[in-house]
């Protein structure tokens, strides 16, 4: 069994090599091998398809061979450029700009929100929040505000209480911007229904707050009633999505919103440091998998409900299913399930993490529709 993080990390063959004191032949065979085998892989674990990083070359070969005039410089044009108006599409914004990391992304939105009004409102779970390293403080002078709410109906509440209370003060607060991550990792993937997110934006609207979704995990969201990423990201000034979490590149994010806005956002990428001499193996790659995946993953959802099915008619198992989910489901296995779970696992090529007192998060990806789930589910039988 693995962790997410060890899942997503792949072995190029030259560090294999050092590592096992193999012949570079040997072990270029090995990574061959490795990889023919993730090619097969259901991966119950993370939102992308697992991939050798020793793949990474025929990949983008393969991707060549569909395209004219890919290059860019300076982010400017190829496969950049058009990969940026692809997502300006899909999202119903004027423009679009290449990022090479989603921190960035979301820095750069939430500066040009904010502007001289310091605080920005966001959720206590949200990356921004947890994993940025206080990043709106030491680039911007922003005070990100933490609330309370998760995904639910009491993020309303608590916008109104901090809207409320900078009134109340003898000297109020400006806040400059809400920001909202949706779906969320650190709640299992729980997504905020478009009636809340227009009852905040309503609430930001009243009081001239820009809001910015970080949504890098949005298209997992693909397959639910009445999900269209235009819709839902109407009500937000500025949207990040990941191009590297599910759509196969090897890095990158998109963040879209109008033209000015990303005017100004180019040159704080550049300010930040990340205008790259070259971004088109990671748009190419983006772009080719962004090309029918919201149909794709319909039918991942589809195929995941049907294996929660089967496995809540299996005993010893116990189906929770997460409120507004994207693509995790929790499993509360007994302690016989459990019990040889990694070798079953291993033995039919399916990846799991292991499980904590019983507790088992799974993640449903494309890898997902490589097998029936009768197979998949059979690994969970003692």
């Amino acid at each position: 069994m693995v962790s997410r993080r060890e899942f997503i990390q792949a072995v190029p063959a030259g560090a294999l090599a050092l590592a096992t004191g193999a012949a570079p032949g040997t072990a270029v065979a090995s990574a061959q091998a490795k990889a023919s085998s993730l090619d097969k892989a259901v991966a119950l674990v993370g939102d992308d398809v697992p991939t050798a990083s020793t793949s990474l070359p025929a990949r983008l070969q393969g991707a060549l061979d569909t395209t004219t005039k890919a290059g860019d410089m300076y982010l400017h044009n190829g496969a950049t450029g058009r990969m940026e108006e692809a997502f300006a599409r899909l999202l119903g914004k004027e423009d679009a700009v290449f990022m090479p990391t989603g921190t960035m992304a979301n820095q750069v939105a939430i500066r040009i929100l904010c502007g001289d009004r310091r605080h920005l409102l966001l959720q206590k779970e949200s990356h921004v929040y947890r994993d940025e390293e206080d990043s709106t403080a030491i680039l911007s002078g922003i005070n990100p505000v933490p609330i309370e709410g998760g995904t639910g109906d009491g993020l309303i509440a608590s916008v109104e209480a901090a809207l409320a209370q900078r009134k109340e003060d003898p000297y109020p607060i400006e806040i400059g911007a809400i920001s909202l991550e949706s779906p969320v990792r650190r709640l299992d993937g729980s997504c905020i229904s478009m009636d809340v997110i227009g009852r905040i934006a309503s609430l930001a609207k009243t009081n001239g707050i820009g809001m910015h979704l970080d949504g890098a995990r949005l298209l997992l969201m693909s397959g639910q009633p009445g999900f269209d990423p235009r819709t839902y990201t109407e009500p937000f000034d500025t949207v990040y999505v990941s191009l590297y979490k599910y759509l196969g590149a090897p890095f990158g994010a998109v963040l879209a919103g109008s033209k000015p806005q990303l005017a100004r956002a180019r040159q704080l990428r550049h300010i930040f440091g990340g205008t790259l001499f070259h971004g088109w193996p990671a748009a190419l790659l983006a772009s080719q998998g962004l090309d029918g995946f919201m149909g794709r993953f319909a039918k991942v959802r589809t195929t995941g409900d049907a294996l929660l099915a089967k496995l809540e008619d299996m005993p010893g198992i116990r189906v929770e299913r997460v409120a507004r989910a994207s693509n995790i489901a929790i499993l509360h296995l007994e302690p016989r399930i459990v019990e040889g779970l990694g070798k079953r696992a291993e033995a039919a090529n399916i990846f799991v993490a292991g499980p904590e007192d019983g507790r088992l998060p799974i993640s449903f990806n494309e890898t997902l529709l490589r097998r029936p789930v009768e197979a998949i589910a059979a690994v969970f039988s003692p």
